[in-house]
């Protein structure tokens, strides 16, 4: 079984019931611990796996990067977004902090490469895009947007970049 979904006393979630500040914040959990992992694999600009715990008894976990979502493989500068992530973070120490679980099963997670954030690093190259429904936790996000697209950094160099969840809808139909 993940890591993140252990049994209660052994989680690194804990359920936020308490009632809260404002009445329309999500009961997301709250993360207890960091995962102290290795990165093992880069899938694409926003998604690695890492292998985490003690020596011999190690599990994988596919991590998504909170608050980003990077260019799709096959996109334009998909791979070069994956590339930028790799060299960043692949077979690198890395701190995961979880934050939930996306409709695929993954940990969404605050992910420190070597101390540098990844989603900073990412959106600050123009690698990736501030995934705006879920960066609301991440306001320093935005600002590296819009300097990455004023510098015409990575993707934005494009004339019309294409968002990642626009690409994906129109790969639907």
């Amino acid at each position: 079984m993940p890591l993140w979904r252990t049994q209660p006393n052994r989680s690194i979630f804990a359920r936020n019931t308490g009632a809260s500040a404002c009445k329309h914040t999500p009961k997301l959990p709250v993360p207890l611990a960091s995962l102290f992992c290795l990165v093992v694999a880069i899938s694409d600009g926003d998604t690695l796996t890492a292998r985490c715990g003690p020596p011999g008894a190690y599990q994988q976990v596919k991590v998504r990067i909170a608050a980003i979502d990077a260019p799709e493989s096959r996109q334009a500068f998909g791979q070069k977004s994956r590339q930028h992530l790799a060299q960043l973070c692949f077979r690198q120490r890395a701190t995961l902090q979880p934050v939930d679980e996306d409709s695929y099963g993954r940990m969404v997670a605050q992910v420190r490469c070597g101390g540098t954030d990844a989603a900073t690093a990412q959106v600050r190259a123009g690698m990736a895009w501030v995934y705006t429904p879920y960066a609301s936790h991440y306001p320093h996000l935005a600002p590296l947007q819009r300097s990455a697209q004023a510098q015409h950094a990575g993707l934005w160099s494009q004339k019309r970049p294409l968002a990642p969840w626009d690409y994906r809808h129109r790969q639907r139909r």
